[in-house]
């Protein structure tokens, strides 16, 4: 196997660095749950979402019946990706760094290869399938479909911070009238501290991402004063918009994973367990797939399409149920307060965290929770 990256690991990367209890399984499947622990992976207990009028909900992994894990982890993606991509290598996998695809090739209209640009030249590989695995702004995604974006479009700001005041074992997620703010601790004493805005916001930061991202914090009460703007362990860093998704996930010769097939909105914090547990879908149908001789097939890689539908379709619609919530401070507010009040907390971050099925928050008892 041939993988293709266009950074040099380690590297850094835009993200909320939080891993839900079902990722920490994943990645102990892997094999490198214990590299990334000797790193010094935080562990976390929960989550706290905070309302826009000071409604509190507290989830907590270790009281969600059945989870067989307490607790999550958050450490860096310069630690993690590295320990993935040292584990690809012992695995066999030949890894290409500062290599980018320019270009699909094609074979009687099914893709059979791509176009690899590097620093001293370009040149075509075959392959019976090209998997799409590189992110948000994927090239092959573009390249065997439309990449469409919707609404709510938001645009993520993130830094690493030293000192951030009472950061404790949960992620906080803030959210205001216009956005939301995450706090997460990773490793050596630092906290992941993400600003998310409505993308139309994100022009004004144009020049001075750091004065931009520092005001934001300073707009919410519950996060102003607790980061200073001169505790920056790692400059902030942009990504977005979100709220997008590939019209094709397969077609002959291709497929794509996580962010690449789709990405809505970084609340939910599923984006790292959503691409892991993709992964696991795609390899179990490419499996399949490459039994047959020549490039695979559409209609072979179809099953992995089905696949994601029944394992997503629910999480798809949580999402958005929270998504667009947030459109509407005041009953956001008010639903989270219920839900605390109600003990229902912890069902939502279980959902939230893959240790329960989607239907748990869905089902018509719950919802009523969030108006009655």
């Amino acid at each position: 196997m041939l993988a293709v990256d266009r950074a040099s690991f380690p590297r850094e990367k835009v993200c909320s660095e939080y891993m839900s209890p079902e990722t920490v399984r994943h990645l102990e499947w892997l094999g490198v749950l214990p590299a990334i622990e000797a790193r010094g992976a935080a562990r976390l207990a929960g989550v706290d979402v905070i309302g826009p009028r000071g409604a509190r909900l507290e989830g907590r992994f270790a009281a969600v019946t059945g989870a067989d894990r307490a607790s999550g982890l958050s450490i860096s993606r310069r630690v993690l990706d590295l320990a993935l991509v040292d584990e690809a290598r012992r695995s066999g996998a030949r890894i290409v760094e500062r290599c980018r695809v320019r270009s699909l090739s094609y074979e009687r209209g099914a893709v059979s290869g791509a176009w690899l640009e590097q620093r001293r030249g370009a040149r075509a590989v075959r392959a019976r399938l090209v998997v799409g695995a590189d992110g948000l702004h994927s090239t092959i995604a573009r390249l065997i479909g439309a990449r469409r974006h919707g609404s709510p479009s938001r645009t993520a700001f993130v830094a690493h911070v030293a000192g951030v005041q009472d950061v404790g074992d949960v992620a906080e997620l803030h959210v205001g009238p216009r956005g939301y703010v995450g706090l997460n601790r990773i490793e050596n004493g630092l906290t992941n501290v993400a600003v998310v805005v409505p993308t139309r916001d994100a022009a004004a930061a144009r020049g001075d991402l750091l004065g931009f991202w520092h005001d934001r914090l300073q707009s919410l009460p519950t996060t102003r004063d607790r980061v200073g703007p001169n505790a920056i362990a790692r400059a902030v860093m942009a990504t977005g918009p979100f709220a997008a998704w590939s019209s094709r996930v397969v077609a002959d010769g291709a497929l794509l994973v996580g962010d690449a097939a789709d990405f809505f909105d970084p609340f939910t914090g599923e984006g790292i367990c959503s691409a892991l547990e993709g992964a696991e879908l795609a390899a179990r149908t490419i499996v399949r797939a490459l039994r047959a001789p020549g490039i695979a097939a559409a209609t072979a890689l179809d099953g992995y399409r089905l696949a994601r539908r029944r394992r997503y379709l629910g999480k798809w619609a949580v999402e958005r149920l929270i998504g667009y919530g947030m459109l509407a401070p005041r009953l956001f507010d008010r639903a989270m307060a219920r839900l605390e009040r109600r003990g229902l907390s912890h069902t939502l971050v279980g959902v939230t965290g893959h240790l329960l099925p989607a239907r748990e928050v869905l089902r018509p008892g719950f919802l009523a929770h969030l108006v009655i």
